[in-house]
């Protein structure tokens, strides 16, 4: 852990030290949070175009973080210096003299810093009989990831190929796993590497996220609720608790320490809680929503008509007549094709609202599109060309999400619980609030609009929630959530307005805001203490595959193509050799037409002629098999011993088809 935890802090320094172009009244620990994102982006894009063009060896990937330290020369600027030693000084002086307030400060980063550590030991762990996952949610996503982290590290896979579909290109946003890798090839254990990077772009995300919100409300304690809400995610499922409970028989500690299921995704809710079902499954998601919400917070900044020059944004860098920090943060924005595409399609909807809604910014809009446009449109065109993806599956008319037979007033209540009345409450109070400020003649930002700011922000939200529940958006409607989890992002300065102006109030008011804060975090604790407190362990891979992937590894050469049965945890993917086929899930997910493939494969393992010609047709190297082969796929052993074994471990062969 060392080795990811010194990289960890290498690469945070120097995307902290790059805040100081754009961002100058910032606190020293948003920079920092903000600086592990930016820095995360910089070394994997830096160490990716090295790759592509050199090969991805030692050498490369150092050459490329000495690359992404290149913003620490900033610290040469008397300026950032002074503004440096600010951030310092302000820091040691919260950190001194003990008093309640201070304590409490502490006591909440600490918290889910905590949560995060022990939350994503789960994610993966290492047993004697072989790899184990404690997410209940995190079965097939835990060996896709791995599968695409060891096709870098042992595959040699560059310009990358789909490691699961062979001979098309891996379009999946990989930049996650592709800087999970480049920490493992400078001497960091996977395991490692996976668990340092997820607790620091999560501890990053509750920052930023408090941030965020915090600007857009003026209310502080609206900042602190909203990242609870967001972690903590959930609906009724509280309610299907109490009967389990009931039901059981059992004490209330026993059955807390032995929880029968999840309460936010399952047969009877689809939402499911945020940690769960999305940033430890979808690492990708992890690294892009963080960065989005930075996005975010600038768009706010040019919207909510401040002036740039005012903060400092422009006070580096100024290409008159426009400014040039909308142009730096669009060229960040412009790298979520290769890390998370579906934040780019939010950014692009709220910018198009935002350059609607206030046009007389037009120069500030228009840098920061021709930013994105310079990193995104060549990143999205390498990407498309070559692919197996049929888009045309990426989109059809599909109402109310995955809501299957259920009324959909009762699907959304029954799955995010008080959120919707919440968030009704939060744009009544916002807009009895702006209006009483205007009413009593004092200044606003805008005094032209008679609507509050924030409730013009969020416009761009609600359409984003009624195109998910009109239109499938991926090949499974399910993967919609990718949009509508930024839905709640925008929802929760409303949302956490509405219980900071409750709990400010006095008496009554403060047991209702406390009592809807429990009821809209409880289905989602629940969930994510199961994952805690170790109640799942689900083995993903066991030691025999653990230990023919290690021999395939020595045996093969790199770009090798191995046939297996098209399973999410088949051997081959420790080894980061390319499949003829996985996982048929993932596949038709990535809208892939998988069926034909999928035939040919099991009439490969049945044996008899047309075998041997269809392994011609795909120029197959190695076969497996296993006793997935043997059950999914009725692998016919006595025809493959014709060929010679290179690689054995109990029930696993590797057979060798070319010479």
């Amino acid at each position: 852990m060392l080795v990811s935890t010194l990289l960890l802090i290498t690469i945070t320094a120097s995307g902290a030290a790059l805040t100081y172009l754009v961002f100058i009244e910032k606190p020293l620990m948003w920079r920092l949070a903000a600086g592990s994102i930016i820095g995360s982006v910089m070394f994997a894009s830096a160490a990716f175009a090295a790759a592509c063009l050199i090969g991805f060896g030692t050498v490369t990937i150092i050459a490329s973080l000495a690359i992404a330290m290149l913003p620490l020369l900033l610290l040469m600027r008397r300026d950032v210096r002074d503004s440096f030693r600010n951030n310092i000084n302000k820091a040691r002086g919260k950190l001194e003299g003990a008093n309640f307030a201070k304590l409490g400060n502490f006591a909440y980063y600490a918290f889910f810093f905590l949560l995060f550590w022990f939350f994503f030991a789960r994610a993966m762990f290492e047993m004697k009989d072989g790899i184990y996952t404690g997410g209940s949610q995190n079965l097939g996503d835990l060996p896709f990831h791995l599968g695409a982290i060891f096709s870098f590290t042992d595959g040699n896979n560059f310009p990358p190929q789909n490691p699961s579909w062979s001979g098309a290109k891996f379009t999946y946003p990989f930049f996650a796993d592709f800087l999970t890798a480049c920490f493992v090839k400078l001497g960091a254990g996977v395991k490692d590497a996976l668990f340092t990077q997820n607790v620091a772009w999560a501890f990053s995300l509750l920052v930023i996220l408090e941030r965020f919100v915090a600007r857009l409300t003026q209310s502080k304690l609206a900042g602190r609720i909203a990242p609870a809400l967001l972690i903590f995610s959930g609906g009724l499922g509280f309610v299907w608790f109490a009967r389990d409970f009931w039901e059981s028989g059992f004490g209330i500690w026993h059955f807390l320490t032995h929880l029968p299921r999840d309460y936010t995704i399952g047969d009877h809710f689809r939402w499911g809680n945020s940690m769960v079902v999305l940033f430890m499954t979808q690492r990708s998601l992890l690294l892009g929503m963080p960065l989005t919400i930075l996005v975010l917070g600038f768009l706010w900044k040019i919207f909510a008509s401040e002036k740039i020059a005012a903060d400092g944004d422009a006070k580096f860098f100024t290409l008159s007549p426009f400014h040039f920090s909308p142009f730096l943060i669009g060229l960040l924005a412009g790298t979520l094709p290769l890390i998370h595409l579906h934040s780019l399609v939010v950014l692009f909807v709220v910018a198009a609202f935002c350059f609607v809604l206030r046009p007389e910014k037009w120069r500030e809009w228009i840098m920061f599109g021709i930013g994105v446009c310079v990193i995104a449109v060549p990143q999205l065109v390498w990407a498309l060309s070559g692919s197996a993806t049929e888009t045309t599956k990426f989109f059809e008319w599909h109402f109310g999400w995955d809501k299957g037979d259920t009324n959909v007033f009762w699907f959304w209540i029954k799955n995010t619980g008080l959120v919707i009345p919440m968030l009704i409450a939060g744009i009544y109070i916002v807009f009895l609030t702006h209006r009483r400020k205007d009413t009593e003649k004092e200044k606003i930002k805008d005094q032209r609009s008679k609507i509050s700011p924030l409730l013009l922000f969020y416009l761009p939200f609600i359409f984003l929630f009624i195109v998910s529940n009109t239109a499938k958006l991926a090949p499974w409607e399910w993967d919609n959530i990718k949009i509508l989890i930024y839905w709640f992002v925008g929802s929760l300065p409303l949302i956490a307005f509405a219980l900071a102006w409750l709990w400010e109030r006095k008496g009554l008011f403060k047991v209702i805001a406390a009592t809807c804060f429990v009821f809209l975090i409880l289905a989602g604790a629940l969930d994510v203490w199961r994952t805690v407190s170790a109640q799942i362990n689900t083995r993903v891979f066991d030691a025999d595959a653990m230990k023919v992937a290690n021999e395939i590894k020595r045996k093969t050469a790199p770009n090798a193509l191995i046939l297996n049965a098209p399973t999410y945890n088949s051997a081959v993917v420790l080894s980061g050799r390319r499949s003829l086929m996985r996982y048929s899930g993932h596949l038709s997910s990535h809208g892939i037409d998988y069926g034909p493939r999928e035939n040919d494969v099991r009439r490969i393992y049945q044996g008899g002629g047309v075998a041997d010609i269809l392994l011609r047709k795909y120029d197959i190297d190695y076969v497996l098999i296993s006793p997935e082969e043997r059950d999914s796929m009725r692998a016919n052993d006595a025809f493959f011993a014709k060929y010679p074994v290179v690689a054995e471990a109990s029930q696993y062969r590797v057979y060798k088809i070319k010479n």
